[in-house]
């Protein structure tokens, strides 16, 4: 019999939940709900009013993993839904997970969240630039955290603050937040970054996607900053051997970042994350720290 539940006055039908998701640590799907429920707050806030895409991984991350951005078959009336521009064409219809209900029928469903760099009410017009540092082996993690204090220090020297997080893979991801600005300007003004630091760190960086010049380098990644591009939500688990998740950092862990390990967070070590330090992303959130691209 499926568990029936109550959030917050909805009733979700919650399935397998003895269900082992991740055959390395014996996690089970019912330990990945408790994760979002322990993590609602900092995730929701994230989430808030962006159009979200799925990745999902019902078997496991060894199982089917299929992308979509369309509103799953059997999606609640009382999900939000919104039509927003899938390309200068034409739209199409995404889920906004809004609240704690949402939250868990989503999670139910076993994905990652992968969200835009805008907001429904004004879609295209990003309110945040990311950077995904991505690195070819046998470069790792350290080396995306040296690239990453480069971009940190160039930042602000055109007066924007960065925050980072682990992509919640190999990589790490550095967002800053912005007065609202076209899509196509923040791209422009990312990949011009991206190009300098190239430049600027020798064979350290790559900008160009072409696996064929990334072993060794780390990609700066500025192509996600795109309107019909998402990121990673901070805070959502990834479909990786291991229950990663996509953990944010404070910038005195990427400075002392010296092992591939240092930056690997679980979901059970989230929780503890929070207690110590706050949801280190907040300021994304308050229009006080939005910077103005130069």
């Amino acid at each position: 019999m499926t568990p029936i539940t109550e959030v917050e006055g909805r009733r979700l039908s919650l399935s397998n939940l003895e269900k082992v998701l991740y055959p390395a640590t014996g996690t089970t799907k019912g330990e990945v709900l408790h994760y979002y429920a322990l993590t609602a707050e900092p995730l929701l806030a994230q989430l808030r009013d962006r159009p979200l895409s799925f990745l999902r991984y019902p078997d496991g991350p060894d199982g089917q993993l299929f992308f979509t951005k369309n509103p799953p078959p059997g999606t609640p009336a009382w999900v939000q839904v919104s039509e927003v521009p899938r390309s200068s064409r034409e739209t199409g219809e995404q889920v906004v997970v809004q609240d704690l209900p949402s939250l868990m029928w989503a999670a139910n469903l076993v994905v990652e969240f992968h969200t835009p760099q805008w907001r429904v009410d004004e879609p295209a017009i990003a309110d945040r630039m990311v950077f995904d540092l991505d690195p070819g082996t046998p470069a790792t993690v350290v080396e995306c955290c040296e690239v990453a204090l480069w971009l940190r220090e160039r930042l602000a020297a055109d007066g924007l603050e960065a925050y980072a997080k682990t992509s919640g893979s190999k990589g790490l991801h550095l967002l800053v937040p912005l007065e609202p600005r076209p899509s196509p300007e923040v791209s422009a003004y990312a990949k011009g970054l991206a190009v300098e630091a190239e430049a600027e760190l020798g064979g350290l960086v790559v900008h160009r996607m072409a696996r064929a010049l990334r072993p060794g380098k780390v990609f700066v990644d500025h192509s996600q900053n795109a309107a019909a591009k998402t990121t990673a939500t901070p805070y959502t688990l990834r479909a990786r051997t291991e229950p990663t998740v996509s953990a944010p950092v404070t910038w005195e862990e990427v400075t002392g970042c010296d092992s591939p390990a240092a930056l690997d967070f679980r979901y059970d070590d989230i929780a503890g994350r929070l207690d110590r330090h706050g949801d280190l992303l907040a300021p994304l959130l308050d229009p006080a720290h939005a910077g103005s691209l130069p």
